[in-house]
């Protein structure tokens, strides 16, 4: 029998160099689409894809991610004081959403070293592994698309999109064959390809099902460009031993960890907000551009 997927790992101990200064002294996954942090889409998804419990993989200068899941006594007495009951409501969701523990990666030494920091907290169970910065807007949410596959096929499984021309060169890229529509056996895995060597047009994306497998393998991957562990790497060496399978995933995909994607998603989160929409959608046809 398929162990269910319980749990969800998010590494969140990155330097955000591509988003200084404004991550100086402030983590990248508390850039807010809207008026709420890129880290808390990426766990209301994996709490509507059936996630219990999460392990978020922090470093210095980044406890204000473990503030805003806490409860804010304070804050929550003010709002109730001043009879701001909706927002009091929105506040004290945010501390019950989800059991969420935390550990610190010292030094960010890529991501695969950030994902063995969990090894403990998974055990032997399979896992989820979400990249807050890497938006999905979906109908159907992302991780729950990756965790049905899993449940079909028994094995890892990771988050693709379709990405055309030259911009594939910035991916990781999968070769493989399709089984079933938007779903593909994995043969090889290959890191940021010039376009005319890239094998597929599949880039993968930050979403991932990971097997406890996955951690023996990170320990045999020797440390790449700048002394840093990549998971592409660690994947490799699995799917030596075991299938892969990815998801061309169903939405809209953001990078909010580059400027240009932030200002793109913030737009497109914003257009959607029944509060919001309208009145922004007014103002954007106002601009003579």
């Amino acid at each position: 029998m398929t162990k269910k997927i319980r749990k969800a790992v998010f590494p969140a101990a990155g330097l955000g160099t591509r988003f200084l200064p404004a991550t100086k002294a402030s983590p990248k996954e508390m850039l807010p689409l809207v008026d709420k942090p890129l880290i808390q889409y990426a766990v209301e998804e994996a709490v509507a894809s059936g996630i219990e419990s999460i392990l978020i993989i922090t470093g210095r200068e980044k406890s204000s991610i473990e503030n805003h899941f806490d409860i804010s006594f304070e804050l929550e007495q003010v709002l109730r004081e001043k009879g701001k009951n909706e927002l009091f409501e929105q506040v004290r969701a945010i501390s019950d959403i989800v059991n969420i523990s935390y550990t610190r990666q010292k030094q960010a030494l890529g991501l695969g070293h950030a994902i063995y920091q969990a090894k403990d907290f998974v055990g032997d169970e399979p896992f989820a592994a979400l990249l807050a910065d890497d938006g999905v807007d979906a109908e159907k949410p992302a991780l729950r698309q990756m965790i049905d596959v899993y449940e079909k096929y028994e094995a890892p499984v990771i988050a693709t999109m379709q990405v055309a021309g030259e911009a594939i060169s910035r991916f990781g890229v999968i070769d493989a064959d399709e089984v079933e529509p938007g779903v593909f056996k994995i043969k090889d895995m290959v890191e940021k390809p010039k376009f005319a060597d890239a094998p597929s047009d599949l880039a993968i994306i930050g979403r991932y099902i990971f097997t406890p497998d996955i951690f023996p393998a990170i320990e045999e991957t020797k440390p790449g460009a700048g002394g840093e562990i990549q998971i592409t790497d660690a994947m490799r060496l699995l799917l030596k031993t075991r299938p892969f399978y990815a998801v061309r995933l169903e939405g809209t995909r953001h990078d909010a960890g580059d400027k240009l994607g932030f200002l793109i998603a913030t737009v497109e989160f914003a257009l959607k907000r029944e509060d919001l929409g309208e009145d922004f959608r007014s103002y954007l046809k106002s601009l003579k551009l």
